[in-house]
């Protein structure tokens, strides 16, 4: 009997995993299909070109990939040194009466809906971003502070976790040793839950540049490339939410379909880079 239920779990467990490749085979293929006018009218140039006119029917993803690429960058850049920090606050530092309310309250951030998230940066960080550094508020810049709060809950969870994986007996040998709390968080526990780590700068990266209705209140839906962070912009999942009702032509539909590839691809490339790279480098140290 419990051979049985063994071979059943296995073959189960083969079924659902094959079943998730065949899932997004599909939505590729699905996406491939809608965005095939777009692929024979624009080529490559698609990717280069940065000019979008729907009434002329011109269309660059060129600011849209940039948009995407650059909020995620500076939501990582943000939240990554916090998240390491919250986690190491509750697994170290904090006394044991506070770690239970305070790391349910930063994993209830993470229940908290998109739109909410991005209502609040436009009525409150727009503000501040605006009498600071000029401009309007909206732009990339404030898109990156609220990414950045929204994926801080999953780092820091996932993170803290992977930190109290570590055995006890690693860290009381550390300070037999004379190790200060420092010492045994840099050299025992870092290395130790490197993996989880990752995996949690890994499961935020995927958040972030795909995060679309939090960005599409304080990004703006400016299709330029521009090196000033406090300039409006946009970005892909901006574009698609902005415009995709709007598409009164064939063309115009599947180049926002072929935006939607684009956004798969980048996501599989940036995420499959970082786990393959990063945990390929842990597995070596």
């Amino acid at each position: 009997m419990d051979n049985f239920i063994d071979k059943l779990f296995a073959n189960f467990s083969k079924f659902v995993a094959i079943s998730i490749l065949l899932l997004v085979a599909w939505i590729f293929a699905t996406l491939f299909q809608h965005s095939m006018e777009s692929l024979e009218a624009f080529g490559f140039d698609f990717i280069r070109e940065t000019k979008w006119a729907p009434n002329l029917e011109k269309f660059g993803a060129l600011p849209a990939i940039y948009g995407s690429v650059v909020s995620t960058f500076l939501a990582m850049i943000l939240a990554v040194p916090l998240a390491i920090g919250v986690a190491i606050f509750l697994s170290e530092i904090a006394h044991q009466k506070l770690k239970a309310p305070v790391g349910v309250s930063i994993e209830l951030l993470a229940a908290i809906p998109s739109v909410i998230y991005g209502m609040w940066g436009l009525f409150y960080f727009v503000p501040i971003i605006r009498d600071t550094f000029g401009g309007i508020g909206i732009s990339m810049l404030t898109a990156g502070i609220v990414l950045s709060i929204m994926i801080l809950p999953f780092m820091a969870a996932v993170t803290r976790d992977a930190m109290n994986t570590t055995p006890d007996i690693l860290k009381e040998s550390a300070y037999a040793l004379g190790g200060t709390k420092w010492d045994v968080i840099k050299d025992i526990i870092i290395p130790y839950a490197k993996a989880g780590i990752i995996g949690s700068f890994i499961l935020a990266l995927g958040r972030a540049i795909g995060e679309t209705m939090a960005v599409t209140f304080v990004m703006g839906n400016v299709h330029k490339i521009t090196t000033d962070l406090t300039a409006p912009a946009t970005s892909i999942p901006v574009t698609l939410a902005n415009e995709f009702t709007e598409a009164d032509s064939g063309l115009y539909y599947s180049s926002l379909f072929e935006l939607s590839l684009l956004l798969l691809v980048i996501s599989f490339t940036i995420i499959s880079v970082a786990k393959f790279y990063f945990l390929r480098r842990k597995r070596a140290v």
